[in-house]
């Protein structure tokens, strides 16, 4: 699974990267300023292009996403434990449940890095957190949970009522 997600990251990267150089080729013919080659885009530019990019908690800063995405953490002991792999069974078999309703997939499955992510919420074992686009935590489950369910839970946010109500 892991290198499944890895494989997307990977494609994801290298169509950003053709597109940018398309991107710097239009620029040049137009006479603009062609954009620096190279740039490595934030995970917030990532999560951006694609919704179902699935991200590690090292590499994440939640107050990144505050009124832009709502964090999604999945937490585990190790990325064998079976509650862990049947949480990212259910959440790759409804990516469009979450696109939606902007959230963001992280997980976590070393306890050992301390991520500051984990230090922050101090999940043990298996745990699922919900945090709002406000960055407050909603929900905290110590088994999965499916789309769906999850969905609901969203459904039922402040935020999210407005947004629903403002047509987004």
């Amino acid at each position: 699974m892991r290198g499944m997600r890895q494989g997307f990251a990977i494609l994801t990267m290298m169509v950003l990267a053709a597109g940018g150089a398309v991107a710097q080729e239009v620029a040049a013919v137009e006479g603009e300023t062609a954009p620096t080659e190279g740039v490595e885009l934030s995970v917030v530019e990532r999560w951006q292009a694609d919704h179902t990019i699935i991200f590690e908690a090292s590499e994440v800063e939640l107050s990144d996403f505050l009124y832009i995405a709502r964090p999604v953490i999945v937490f585990a002991d190790n990325p064998n434990q079976p509650e862990f792999r049947q949480q990212m069974q259910l959440i790759e078999a409804d990516p469009a449940g979450f696109d939606i309703r902007d959230v963001i997939v992280i997980v976590d499955t070393d306890p050992a890095a301390r991520s500051a992510i984990r230090q922050e919420l101090r999940p043990r074992g298996f745990n699922l957190v919900l945090i709002d686009k406000d960055g407050r935590v909603n929900l905290r489950k110590p088994e999965p949970w499916d789309v769906r369910e999850i969905s609901r839970q969203i459904d039922k946010m402040p935020l999210r009522l407005q947004e629903i109500r403002e047509g987004q």
